[in-house]
């Protein structure tokens, strides 16, 4: 959607394609970083988007045992916004599609679902086969791009190739009730084997329950009632909700996947977000490096297309100029997957607090890192014409 608007923007003809009705999904990545929020200061339309209901997440926390510490204070961040605004993606999806509208190059298809790639004689990828309800249909286009998530079938259909990274964990996420008094501040909770997220959604937290990949079974046959259990001592200032989660059918898994493509492109396609790259939950950067992508895609890949003369090496470009923060990104995140949070699930003694949160603990400043890290992330983009 992104990228749709700033393509339309640049006064091409643009179609969207989206296989649901609305963007109605729950538990979607609903951090909207302080890079992210700089480029609508870009694009003009920051005042307006901040009318939309959020919440401003200026600092994160975590907890380990009684302890409380902060883990990144983003109101040092040389941006606009200093904190991330914590908002339902289908309203900034909303947002994006409104504004793209404004546009007369652009349009956006719901329930049209992209099942195939369209080649010409060459090889050369030239459109895309959907479904919709009236039946099935193709769209011609000089340029495809998959933005179809971590389980893309439009780079399957590319025969583009999958490194995997791995990934220890899966997440279990639900939801319960906050109240006025609760904490404002999204905070992690590390305990001995076991590792509790909340992100403070006004009304009610978005709750992440980290597990081993893999033991979700395990967890429901231990039953609902150990689960809302576990759940009273891990937020205790919140016990009296755990009867809340009435049932399974509320508790969604997450399995978390942590890969890249090893080419992002073919021939008249292009990949990006996690098409290209899927993230871990850790950090919640998923959504920022999709934008990131966009914007790269955009800057390389307008002037090439509104002259009729893109090729593979303006396709290649757009990798190159995202590939090291991916690879950077990615190595964090697998380091902290595999050195910390690992290990916290593995605990069966007494936890100790981890040493890169003691050493955040004991110096304030070194909370500006995670914080540039998370909120701009390495190699920000900014929008070019």
């Amino acid at each position: 959607m992104m990228l749709g608007l700033l393509l339309a923007r640049a006064g091409l003809r643009v179609t969207v394609l989206e296989k649901h009705a609305d963007y109605l999904r729950d538990l979607r990545g609903d951090t909207i970083h302080p890079s992210t929020l700089e480029l609508m200061h870009e694009l003009g339309v920051l005042e307006r988007f901040l009318e939309l209901p959020h919440q401003k997440a200026r600092q994160l926390a975590a907890q380990v045992g009684d302890q409380l510490i902060t883990v990144g204070d983003f109101t040092h961040l040389p941006t606009q916004c200093k904190f991330i605004a914590l908002m339902p993606q289908w309203d900034f999806l909303d947002f994006l599609a409104d504004e793209a509208r404004g546009y007369p190059g652009f349009e956006l298809h719901m329930l049209t679902k992209a099942t195939d790639l369209i080649r010409d004689d060459s090889d050369r990828i030239v459109g895309v086969r959907a479904e919709t309800d009236e039946g099935n249909t193709e769209f011609l286009a000089d340029l495809v791009v998959g933005a179809d998530g971590r389980t893309s079938v439009l780079r399957d259909k590319a025969g583009l190739e999958v490194e995997q990274l791995g990934a220890p964990i899966d997440v279990l996420w639900f939801k319960v009730s906050r109240h006025a008094t609760d904490p404002q501040t999204p905070m992690g909770r590390f305990d001995t084997g076991r590792i509790f997220v909340l992100l403070n959604r006004s009304d009610y937290w978005q709750c992440g329950y980290v597990i081993p990949k893999g033991s979700a079974e395990r967890v429901k046959e231990a039953g609902l009632d150990a689960f809302r259990k576990d759940f009273a001592q891990l937020v205790p200032w919140a016990a009296e909700r755990a009867d809340e989660i009435a049932s399974w059918d509320q508790v969604r898994l997450l399995t978390v996947r942590v890969d890249r493509l090893k080419r992002w492109y073919r021939s008249g396609f292009l990949c990006i977000g996690d098409a290209a790259h899927a993230m871990s939950p850790v950090g919640g950067v998923g959504i920022n490096l999709a934008i990131q992508d966009a914007v790269a895609a955009s800057n390389r890949l307008a002037k090439p297309l509104s002259e009729n003369r893109l090729t593979d090496a303006d396709l290649a470009r757009v990798q190159k100029r995202r590939m090291l923060p991916t690879r950077i990104t990615q190595h964090m995140q697998v380091m902290i997957q595999d050195r910390v949070i690992a290990r916290v699930l593995e605990t069966e003694s007494a936890l100790q607090t981890p040493w890169p949160l003691r050493m955040l603990a004991k110096h304030p400043r070194l909370r500006r890192i995670p914080a540039r890290l998370i909120g701009i992330g390495i190699r920000p983009e900014h929008i070019a014409h």
